[in-house]
């Protein structure tokens, strides 16, 4: 009788499954870049443990008639790929984990994976 209650409780549990919460994939660490301000001051803008696999377009640099950010800094603990054009379209680079730097380099977009 044990066995039978035991098997029906676990098979009545079988559909609930797939509600259970998933954690949310993210890089832990900051990634950063430089762009300038409407004024043309230089500022640093930054992303805290960002989204894995989702592109994010560079607020500061996304639209065609704002700069492109440069020098990408990736401090994540995962690659970060960097695009030349915004919605991670267009040329792109890799950037190493834990510091992979490019000073020459202008991005518009990054993905991180």
């Amino acid at each position: 009788m044990r066995l039978r209650n035991t098997l029906a409780a676990a098979l009545g549990a079988f559909p609930l499954v797939p509600t259970l919460p998933t954690s949310a994939s993210a890089a832990s660490g900051d990634s950063s870049y430089a762009y300038l301000d409407e004024q043309e001051n230089d500022q640093t803008g930054r992303l805290t443990d960002p989204e894995s696999e989702t592109c994010i377009n560079l607020p500061e640099a996304e639209s065609d008639g704002a700069p492109a950010a440069g020098a990408p800094r990736n401090s994540t603990d995962e690659f970060a790929t960097a695009s030349v054009e915004a919605n991670c379209e267009g040329p792109s680079f890799a950037l190493r984990p834990g510091g992979g730097v490019s000073s020459r380099l202008k991005v518009r977009s990054v993905i991180f994976r």
